[in-house]
């Protein structure tokens, strides 16, 4: 009888410890906090900019005369202006896109010893971009290449002025460096060949040239800022 009796009592205790210990606070930790991973910098997005350098035209420029001009001078100036574009990242290290650019220019100077002056009012350029990504990213080395088109001035004194819109191609490179989440700042250089027809100016024996070129050098800066697509979000995380 005694047997029983106490098996019932050993129950008993068991289930109240249990009970006892199912109140108490439970030491198991809180899950973990998810940390999403940090962004990943692209280029991919659109963009638009500012820019400002200097330029200048080669020595024979507008050099296709019958009556050469002697003694041509580098023909130095300002220019400045505004650019808009698209990049696609297509790998980490592959990134391509377009870009169009609009500059004013105060680029001239006169050809010796007849006084002619030659000069750039404004120009401008579509392009294709493509280069690699560096640094994390944050480092753009590109080179660039398209179309050009620009404002052509000759000035011949006493015997008049002509200005014709110009075309023709334009050629470059440069590094671009993300600063900050949605800005970059570049430093370009750029060579344009661009030229136009004229009218035929008869200064006596001789007869200027009716098809002129300019071949225009420029190094700039400028910052562009991008519309909230600079950075995208790292890989997936297993979720806890």
């Amino acid at each position: 009888m005694k047997k029983p009796v106490f098996g019932l009592a050993v129950a008993a205790s068991l289930a109240v410890m249990s009970a006892s210990a199912a109140d108490l606070p439970s030491r198991k930790g809180p899950p973990p906090v998810y940390i999403p991973p940090p962004p990943v910098l692209t280029w991919t997005g659109m963009y638009v900019g500012l820019n400002l350098g200097g330029g200048w035209l080669d020595q024979y420029s507008y050099g296709h005369w019958l009556a050469p001009l002697s003694n041509a001078s580098n023909a130095g100036g300002v220019v400045g202006g505004a650019q808009f574009g698209y990049n696609y990242q297509f790998t980490p290290l592959f990134v391509a896109g377009l870009e169009t650019d609009f500059q004013g220019s105060s680029v001239g100077a006169a050809d010796q010893p007849f006084g002619a002056t030659r000069s750039v009012g404004w120009f401008g350029t579509v392009r294709g971009r493509a280069g690699v990504s560096l640094l994390n990213s944050q480092l753009l080395l590109y080179g660039t290449g398209g179309f050009a088109y620009g404002d052509l001035r000759l000035n011949y004194g006493w015997l008049g002025s002509q200005r014709r819109t110009g075309t023709g191609w334009t050629a470059g490179g440069g590094l671009e460096y993300a600063f900050l989440p949605n800005w970059s700042a570049k430093v370009e250089y750029l060579y344009a060949n661009i030229g136009a027809d004229y009218d035929r100016v008869f200064t006596g024996p001789f007869v200027i040239e009716t098809q002129q070129r300019a071949h225009l050098n420029t190094v700039r800066a400028g910052v562009n800022y991008r519309f909230n697509w600079m950075f995208a979000p790292g890989p997936a995380a297993a979720a806890y």
